[in-house]
């Protein structure tokens, strides 16, 4: 049986628990993941639950923590990049090089949580959410959970030149993560189902659904080459690539609501 994590805003702070029980007002995500893994597990096992954690819910990830991205890792993303883009080439070579893409998405305090609006760029014509299976990594680099992860994303500046890559991934409201984080190990990861939907006025607006099984690189591959020559002390979450694009006929609008299911955690947010 899985144990779930969540942060939740209270009067004294913020605060994570432990299966919807707070757990010690002291504990810090940051610290757990700086842990060895025996010694993270004894950590959660020893202390007395708290009470309910009726809290609003929080983004589970800390101000100091940091969000990273992998691209280019499913066939179908590949696919549609080649066809969005001035430079199709260069996602043909990454898809197939030994060295994944990697790049910075978004600090903590910058990262919108469950039911938080998210935004699309005003200076963009056309804006997708990327629905992702997210990795908990502890400071070694060792994968500890999973949470659900939306990479939103502006297919128009990002097609127009690869170098503007920065400008198309990191802006306000382009980050969110939760509802909270699964812990459990790297082979419960393999083939868990990806379902995104997008309702608009009420009416499902669009529907797409793959798994993680359809990812071309191994989850211990992707974060070996994050933590290769870059140190996380505080640990990490790795986005591992999205396999459900919506083609130009569909970009998002404000109103929108974008549900993101990942082995039965859900991920809720409203385009603002």
């Amino acid at each position: 049986m899985t144990a779930r994590l969540t942060r939740h805003a209270t009067s004294e702070g913020p605060r994570w628990a432990l299966d919807g029980r707070y757990l010690p007002a002291g504990f810090s995500l940051a610290a757990w993941l700086a842990l060895p893994a025996d010694a993270a597990q004894a950590q959660l096992a020893a202390p007395e639950r708290g009470a309910p954690a009726d809290g609003p819910l929080l983004a589970p990830i800390e101000d100091a923590q940091e969000a990273w991205a992998s691209g280019v890792t499913y066939l179908s993303s590949r696919m549609a990049r080649e066809a969005e883009s001035q430079s199709a080439d260069v996602y043909q070579k990454v898809y197939s090089a030994a060295r994944p893409e990697l790049f910075f998405k978004a600090c903590g305090w910058r990262t919108r949580g469950h039911r938080e609006g998210i935004r699309v760029r005003a200076d963009s014509a056309w804006n997708v959410p990327e629905p992702e299976l997210v990795l908990l990594l502890d400071s070694a680099g060792g994968i500890r959970g999973y949470t659900v992860g939306n990479d939103v994303s502006s297919r128009s500046i990002e097609g127009e030149n690869p170098l503007y890559l920065p400008q198309a991934k990191v802006y306000d409201g382009a980050c969110a993560l939760g509802p909270g984080i699964v812990l459990c190990a790297a082979d419960a990861l393999r083939d868990l189902a990806i379902d995104l939907q997008i309702h608009r006025g009420g009416e499902l607006a669009f529907a797409g659904q793959t798994r993680s099984s359809q990812i071309k690189r191994g989850l211990e591959e992707l974060a070996g080459y994050l933590f290769r020559e870059l140190s996380f002390p505080h640990g990490a979450f790795l986005f591992t690539g999205t396999g459900i694009v919506p083609d130009e006929s569909f970009t998002l609008q404000a109103g929108d609501v974008v549900r993101i299911d990942i082995g039965g955690l859900v991920l809720e947010n409203p385009v603002l």
